[in-house]
């Protein structure tokens, strides 16, 4: 259990905790469970948090490894579909306005780990070394991933093409 003063450090960083939850998980009831979640391991693991280091960086890895975590279990449920055949996506758009163009919709045709990506450098504005260390990844791997969630998010929200689709590699490599 954090001391005090840890305590009071945490708090400050709950509505940015909640902020990326919610892009993740995208539905307000998942992401009050994902910082539950990540609040919960911070007390249980206190420990292994190193004064002096950036602690909204580490609840971020920890809150990015209990939702690689329910994506991988998701799968192995019996009692679930897998997320590529799930019906009832917490990503899906609205039908009211499919002809429209959607930065949540594009967002939710992107792998998770682009999304991760994108959302942690894009939304949360932590660096490259940032991101690369919440997502214990090189910072190669985050610039190639932060670069092909852009060019799908923008080919998405232009129409220029399906955003499910992979990014044909000449338009990643220049």
């Amino acid at each position: 259990m954090p001391p005090a003063e840890g305590v009071d450090q945490v708090l400050a960083h709950i509505p940015a905790l909640r902020r990326y939850a919610r892009l993740l998980a995208g539905d307000a009831a998942s992401a009050d469970d994902l910082v539950q979640d990540t609040l919960e391991r911070a007390c249980a693991k206190w420990s292994l948090w190193k004064p002096g280091t950036a602690l909204r960086a580490w609840l971020m890895t920890l809150m990015h490894n209990i939702y690689l975590n329910r994506v991988r279990d998701w799968g192995r449920d019996d009692n679930h579909d897998s997320w590529d055949d799930a019906s009832g996506s917490a990503h899906e758009p609205p039908a009211h306005a499919p002809e429209l163009p959607d930065l949540e919709l594009a967002l939710s045709r992107l792998s998770p780990t682009l999304r991760t990506v994108l959302l942690l450098v894009g939304v949360e504005e932590y660096t490259y070394a940032e991101a690369a260390e919440i997502l214990q990844i090189p910072i190669g791997t985050v610039m190639s991933r932060l670069h092909r969630a852009r060019e799908a998010v923008r080919l998405s929200m232009t129409g220029a093409a399906d955003a499910s689709a992979p990014t044909p590699l000449h338009l990643v490599k220049r």
